[in-house]
């Protein structure tokens, strides 16, 4: 299939022996009615035949990168450098959207909304069937993440933030999205709409459990960063002289109302 149309979205999925799930997951983005995109496949040197299935689309939109990656966030970090669309999106590759109008929701919702450059919604969960996880504020995220499989990225605030941090094995996206929602030029919208079906069935206890431990030293980081920053704003000295001076009147008042 020809089209020389500079893509709208780059879907990045990264993929390693991913043989069982990947035409599920590739069939559900081809399928799509909004059809300006690319597909990136990050791929780290898969000895099974992930290729072949993903050759057989023969769909020009599809574009292959094999070489060895340092894990999965390495591969969408990768995946940023090389995309040519505007807003970015992150699949896994056992993941599926999750119908034929996601892309031409979230394009539609995009024009609506001038200045936004983050985009979240909601994904269901393979392993319980349940929806998740509704709209997030800062101190939300601080507690729970949301899934990158539910989120779209304008491509240019990676040059505001930063790409994803690989000290973090499993919350790397978790850091990412507390950059975005702290960043005064990200504009942040939710759309009450599901995304993907996202796989989460997997065995990553004991990397869990490492990354839990630094993305609550992060959160915490953020948070004193956040109190520091508006301690400093004159917002917040002026309110203080605010205080001040009601206390100074309240005092007078409850001396002379005890006499």
């Amino acid at each position: 299939m020809n089209n020389r149309m500079m893509p709208f979205f780059s879907i990045i999925i990264p993929t390693y022996n991913s043989e069982k799930t990947l035409q599920k997951c590739l069939e559900s983005i081809v399928n799509q009615n909004f059809k300006i995109f690319e597909i990136l496949i990050m791929d780290g040197l898969s000895t099974d035949s992930t290729l072949e299935i993903v050759k057989y689309f023969n769909d020009d939109r599809i574009k292959i990168f094999s070489e060895k990656d340092e894990g999965i966030y390495d591969a969408m970090n990768k995946g940023i450098d090389r995309a040519n669309g505007e807003w970015l999106y992150f699949l896994g590759s056992d993941d599926v959207l999750y119908d034929a109008e996601v892309l031409s929701d979230i394009s539609s919702f995009i024009k609506e909304d001038d200045g936004v450059s983050f985009i979240y919604g909601n994904v269901v969960m393979k392993k319980s069937n349940d929806i998740y996880a509704g709209e997030f504020d800062r101190v939300k995220l601080f507690y729970q993440n949301i899934s990158h499989q539910a989120i779209f990225y304008k491509k240019d605030i990676f040059a505001l933030i930063g790409l994803f941090d690989l000290k973090y094995k499993v919350w790397a996206d978790w850091d990412l999205n507390l950059r975005c929602f702290l960043h005064p030029n990200i504009l942040v919208r939710y759309i009450d709409r599901i995304i993907a079906n996202y796989d989460d069935i997997s065995g990553f206890s004991a990397i869990v459990k490492t990354d839990d431990v630094l993305i609550k030293e992060r959160a915490v980081f953020y948070i004193e960063e956040t109190r520091i920053k508006w301690q400093q704003s004159r917002e917040y000295r002026i309110g203080t002289i605010v205080v001040k001076i009601l206390r100074f009147i309240k005092k007078p008042y409850n001396f002379i109302k005890s006499i």
